[in-house]
């Protein structure tokens, strides 16, 4: 026990998996209790599968709402399961304007409509306790038939493939809060990465759902700590080794160049947007085809085996990053 200080971001993976480890087995009714790694919880109801999941939107103030939908969205999608029911705590600064406050609910509204998502609840108010407007999104979906997807149900021999470039949420969330290195960037960069939450947007649910119903045996989706911490919680998750293809990796010019400009590593910069899926060997090359034709940028980055962590083809590790490089850069302004 240690009462180490921690800085802002998401919590140490060790602290994780301590804090979530009991010795008491789930009731049968949770299909899948919190895990690190796993992007939902699953409750069986009726003779399906209730699936939930809760994300905040915590490091930029930008159509907020909007965001936060996208990012629960996907984090129900990547079980197989289409979102439909959408809850939100939102609290906001104290000073902001009426109009700022109808403009935040009219991006989530709309972004709500746009996917055939329900808002059925939250709570709204203004505290002294946040510098910016904070949008914890909760958000549920049901599999009648029961079924649904697991991070860790990645297999040996997997091939893992990148549906979508990374790291685009990191464009966005820095473009509208870095102003300041507008002038280094190229004006079309620069207005791509302003504009990427939504072209090419960071929501995964139809491919995700294409790639379930293709045969993925696992999906996951990248967010705070970017590419690197998905592969490394996909590979924890289903106790396996990743051997990666740097190669491969799809990238965001606008995401990587403003990276670049600002001293961050874009493999651990905010990556919703970028979707991982598992699929046997046998069907990656035809699965990656598919989703290529259907529209999805896709390729195969990462071969499962025995062991344990993320390493490229040399041998050298993938670098773990505990904290998002898009944090690190907005506390030094």
């Amino acid at each position: 026990m240690s009462n180490t200080t921690l800085p802002s971001g998401k919590l140490p993976a060790a602290l994780l998996r301590e804090l979530l480890h009991t010795d008491t087995p789930p009731p049968p009714e949770l299909l899948l209790p919190p895990r690190p790694g796993e992007d939902a919880g699953v409750i069986a109801l009726g003779g399906g599968a209730l699936v939930v999941a809760g994300d905040p939107v915590t490091m930029t103030g930008a159509d907020v709402g909007a965001h936060a939908v996208l990012v629960n969205a996907n984090d129900i999608a990547v079980l197989g399961v289409r979102p439909r029911w959408f809850l939100s705590t939102i609290l906001l600064p104290e000073g902001i304007g009426e109009d700022d406050i109808r403009a935040l609910f009219s991006g989530m509204r709309a972004t709500l409509k746009r996917n055939d998502i329900l808002l059925v609840g939250g709570h709204i108010e203004i505290t002294g306790s946040v510098r910016q407007t904070v949008v914890s999104g909760h958000i549920l979906g049901f599999a009648e038939d029961g079924n649904f997807l697991r991070t860790a149900d990645v297999k040996t021999s997997d091939a893992i493939l990148q549906i979508g470039p990374a790291p685009v949420e990191a464009a966005a969330v820095l473009a509208n809060e870095v102003t300041a290195t507008k002038s280094e960037i190229a004006p079309e960069l620069w207005q791509a990465a302003l504009s990427a939450l939504e072209t090419p947007g960071i929501l995964v649910v139809e491919a995700a759902l294409r790639a379930a119903a293709l045969g993925a045996h696992a999906l996951h989706d990248p967010t705070e700590g970017g590419l690197s911490a998905g592969l490394h919680e996909m590979a924890e998750a289903s106790s396996v080794a990743l051997e990666l293809d740097g190669d491969a990796i799809l990238w965001f010019e606008p995401g990587t160049t403003l990276c670049a400009a600002l001293g961050a590593d874009p493999w651990g910069a905010l990556s919703s947007g970028a979707l991982l899926a598992a699929f046997p060997v046998t069907r990656a090359e035809a699965a990656c085809k598919t989703l290529t034709e259907e529209g999805f940028a896709t390729a195969i980055i990462a071969r499962a085996g025995v062991g344990s962590g993320v390493r490229f083809g040399n041998g050298h590790e993938l670098p773990r990053y505990e904290r998002d490089e898009v944090l690190r850069i907005l506390e030094k302004l």
